[in-house]
């Protein structure tokens, strides 16, 4: 389907998924004005009242880049709400978004249809992120504008379902926005995944090895560092089953071969379940797509490289089928 303003005037079809911990202000400004939509998670601004602040830096800063790139406008940006009993904070949260009028609002772990109806309200669009068809359909049947297939092999919490098994059965019966998410980190992944009928990739792991990232270095070394071997899955430090780098929990002195089942009832993203690493701060995510990363570099550099890969993807192809 055609794109809706403003995410018609993107230079590539991505979305930079939020990234608990790592991604703020710099990151998401800095992904709008290399062409592609960057978000955050709301509970990433703490205290509660940060979030009116970083919305004001996000919006005033890409309204003086469109001012003085006017052929060259940002992406929108987008705000990740989790809509979970444990977010005490979603109403307020919620309400600062629409002071602002967040272009686009990513929902996560619970589709409301309070959240869905007041992002609608103020001309906003909703994504929901889903790890099957069951969780897909009633998301749109509550509301959402659009969907997040998170298939095999992404970043933090992920589901187990091949892309084209789940974006097959999506499509059968839904023709609206879609962006999958999972190991999209080159590309030739992203002309994949709109192969595949997804109108954006969503694209998460790489951008922790960017400058602009809120990271450790020594995350953003380990992603350069590691491949998809060296990823985790195990429900252990959240209660959520998810993807892990191999190397953060060897340091946190356990044996990533033998980890032991969390209780997904108590569920907390930020205990690391029943051990004293903390999941995100000592226990790092990842996808499985991470091979691709060869160095730390700024996001421009990052979009650069996969808009001349996602380029040479469609000339190969053309000539492939020509």
């Amino acid at each position: 389907m055609p794109l809706p303003a403003p995410f018609d005037r993107m230079r590539l079809p991505v979305i930079g998924s939020p990234l608990f911990i790592v991604s703020g202000p710099e990151l998401v400004i800095a992904q709008c004005k290399a062409g592609i939509v960057g978000s955050f998670p709301a509970l990433n601004a703490r205290p509660q009242s940060q979030l009116d602040e970083w919305l004001h830096q996000i919006t005033e800063e890409l309204a003086a880049h469109n001012r003085a790139n006017p052929d060259r406008p940002a992406a929108p940006y987008a705000v990740n709400q989790i809509v979970h009993k444990s977010n005490d904070r979603l109403d307020a949260d919620m309400a600062t978004c629409a002071k602002w009028q967040v272009p686009l609002v990513i929902t996560s772990l619970g589709a409301l249809e309070d959240v869905f109806s007041a992002v609608k309200g103020w001309g906003g669009i909703t994504m929901h992120d889903v790890i099957n068809d069951r969780f897909a359909r009633k998301a749109i049947e509550k509301g959402a504008t659009g969907l997040i297939p998170v298939a095999a092999g992404a970043g933090g919490h992920a589901g187990v379902l091949s892309p084209f098994a789940l974006m097959q059965e999506i499509r059968s019966w839904f023709d609206g926005l879609v962006a999958l998410s999972g190991s999209i980190a080159h590309g030739r992944s992203i002309l994949a995944a709109q192969a595949l009928g997804a109108d954006f990739a969503y694209i998460g792991s790489p951008w922790i090895a960017t400058t602009e990232a809120n990271a450790d270095q020594r995350y953003k070394d380990a992603i350069v560092e590691a491949s998809a071997s060296g990823i985790v899955y195990t429900n252990l430090f959240t209660g959520v089953h998810g993807n892990y780098l191999r190397s953060s929990i060897e340091a946190a002195g356990l044996n990533p071969d033998d980890l032991p089942q969390s209780d997904p009832s108590k569920m907390n993203f930020g205990s690391g379940g029943n051990t004293k690493a903390k999941a995100w701060k000592d226990i790092w995510g990842s996808g499985q797509g991470i091979g691709t990363v060869t160095e730390t570099a700024p996001v421009e550099a990052t979009v650069a490289r996969l808009e001349r890969e996602y380029e040479a993807a469609k000339v190969a192809l053309a000539a492939a089928t020509a």
